[in-house]
């Protein structure tokens, strides 16, 4: 019985956690999963190039 009333607490706890977060817009989170994506893009791009370059050095010394 001792477990049931600490899963229940815990889930009361949670409840109560979750009504004071603050939520994003909808705005916010197109906004924000633009930005991961445009990053991600970015970056894969940046070691795309560098991964080009050093096997291209590396084909020349070699």
């Amino acid at each position: 019985m001792i477990i049931f009333q600490k899963l229940i607490d815990y889930v009361k706890g949670s409840r109560l956690e979750m009504k004071q977060v603050t939520w994003p817009t909808r705005a916010e989170t197109t906004r924000y999963t633009i930005l991961v994506i445009a990053i991600s893009i970015a970056v894969a791009l940046f070691l795309g190039v560098l991964d080009f370059a050093f096997t291209s050095i590396l084909e020349i010394l070699l």
